[in-house]
């Protein structure tokens, strides 16, 4: 299967709606992330958190670029704002996924949560050290075929990341 035969079918949808189809796969990650956070009773750690805030910013960028329009120089600036958010996200999971392979010998120490890091240290601090993760973030509570929630999460920015990307930077065809 060769990346033109995936991006055919996309090819015949309008910019708008892949970018809002984009918003409603990320408002449905946070979905099922509150789910298991209340429903199931998974607490999550600062990496988990940091991912939700990249999911946010993602669906936020996809919405706006669908509701708004990416045409012009606003398509310019949503397609920066999905590539940041998309971007900042692979990031943070990937930190998380690499945490999660530790030998359990290498895993750093627990550390306090991301609600204590912004209310002892200034911004920046508490968001570096929440992303320098801890004990907790290296724990795998769930999975699904195997893989655990920062792979999935992973797997759904790099996908999200690349279709929104496409979408935004491709030339739309005209309409006659």
């Amino acid at each position: 299967m060769s990346l033109s035969s995936i991006a055919a079918p996309l090819s015949a949808l309008p910019r708008r709606a892949l970018n809002l189809g984009g918003a409603a796969v990320c408002a449905a990650l946070l979905a099922c992330a509150y789910y298991m956070q209340f429903g199931m009773g998974l607490e999550p750690c600062p990496l988990c958190i940091l991912q939700r805030l990249a999911v946010i910013a993602l669906g936020l960028a996809l919405l706006g670029a669908g509701v708004l329009g990416a045409e012009g120089r606003a398509r310019i600036a949503w397609t920066g704002m999905i590539g940041l958010s998309a971007g900042g996200g692979l990031l943070v999971a990937g930190r998380h996924v690499w945490l999660q392979s530790l030998p359990p010998d290498q895993v750093p120490a627990c550390g306090p949560g991301l609600d204590y890091l912004i209310d002892a240290l200034p911004l920046f601090d508490a968001l570096e050290e929440a992303f320098h993760g801890s004990g907790e973030c290296a724990r795998i509570d769930w999975t699904l075929l195997g893989l655990s929630l920062p792979v999935w999460t992973l797997m759904a920015f790099i996908v999200l990341g690349a279709v929104g990307l496409w979408n935004n930077l491709r030339v739309a065809p005209r309409r006659g």
